[in-house]
């Protein structure tokens, strides 16, 4: 089921940086958009869990989830959603694989936790494989908002991998909660944040939503991208580690590529295979460790 679900999750994130380009060009402001794609996939989840009796309203109350929402919703995606008004969403993607490698710095010079020499050789070969992959398709131009989305990009990275620790601690804690419950409620503390930031920054021009495109858009988003990928996501946390999960950040730009072949006989270069093949020589090494702990589990069961 890990493996499963892990494939699932690359296979929708992998599509949603293109869809969040997709909503912002329509003219959806994007920290409004942010805000309610995330408050009304974590409100539909919660309800649903609340009314099937699987969890109690209280767990709303609780503040340890606000501050998972600040990292993994609000801090991660009010740079993400801003920073795509103006790079590519191609850009997005690679800047955003450095998530993994956010994660190893923190561990190792915030909580002492030094990482394995794999998992620091496999983020670093991941990154380097990302980088060729979107190599012919990026173009660099000398534009002050380019340079900002980029470094805004990174800083979203740090929240993403803080509240990623964050949430693994947290779990533990509430391990006799779902993992879908405690993430519909962080998702919707950030969902909130991110309308109040909207109010304050933006005018959102409601009509947009009924372009087909910004509809779609946040449809796509809040159902597959938030309320499923992101519950799976919380799950292999909670199942495995931190580092594990977050190497769909790899595997997204590879996906763009397939897709975009498929769909749209974009051609694929030399500079591109070899990207592919070393962002997968990358997750190997990063789970290695895991992966051989995941096989021995199933080989216990078996005998």
């Amino acid at each position: 089921m890990i493996i499963l679900g892990y494939f699932v999750m690359c296979l929708i994130f992998g599509t949603t940086f293109l869809s969040i380009k997709v909503g912002i060009d329509a003219g959806f402001a994007p920290f409004f958009s942010a805000g309610i794609r995330f408050f009304i996939a974590g409100l539909l989840l919660f309800t649903w869990l609340v009314t099937r009796r699987k969890v109690r309203i209280s767990l709303f109350l609780r503040g340890e989830l606000a501050l998972i929402g600040i990292g993994l919703t609000f801090g991660t995606f009010s740079t993400l959603y801003w920073a795509e008004q103006h790079i590519t969403s191609g850009v997005a993607a690679v800047l955003s694989a450095s998530g993994p490698i956010m994660i190893i710095f923190i561990q190792s010079f915030f909580l002492k936790k030094a990482p394995s020499g794999k998992s620091l050789i496999g983020c670093l070969i991941g990154m380097i494989g990302v980088s060729l992959l979107l190599l012919p398709s990026l173009t660099f131009e000398a534009s002050i908002y380019w340079l900002l989305g980029c470094l805004v990009i990174l800083l979203g990275e740090i929240f993403y991998a803080s509240g990623t620790l964050y949430s693994k601690h947290v779990m533990e804690r509430f391990a006799e909660i779902p993992p879908i419950a405690l993430n519909a409620v962080q998702m919707m503390y950030g969902g909130a944040m991110l309308m109040v930031l909207s109010f304050f920054t933006e005018h959102p021009k409601f009509d947009s939503l009924f372009s087909i495109n910004a509809a779609g858009s946040l449809f796509y988003l809040i159902v597959a991208g938030s309320m499923v990928g992101h519950s799976i996501y919380y799950w292999l946390v909670a199942k495995t580690n931190p580092v594990f999960p977050s190497t769909w950040l790899f595997v997204s730009p590879i996906i763009a590529l397939i897709l975009g072949s498929v769909l749209y006989q974009e051609t694929i270069t030399w500079s591109m295979g070899i990207g592919a093949l070393t962002i997968l020589m990358g997750i190997i090494l990063v789970n290695a460790d895991g992966l051989k702990m995941i096989i021995s589990k199933r080989n216990l069961h078996k005998t």
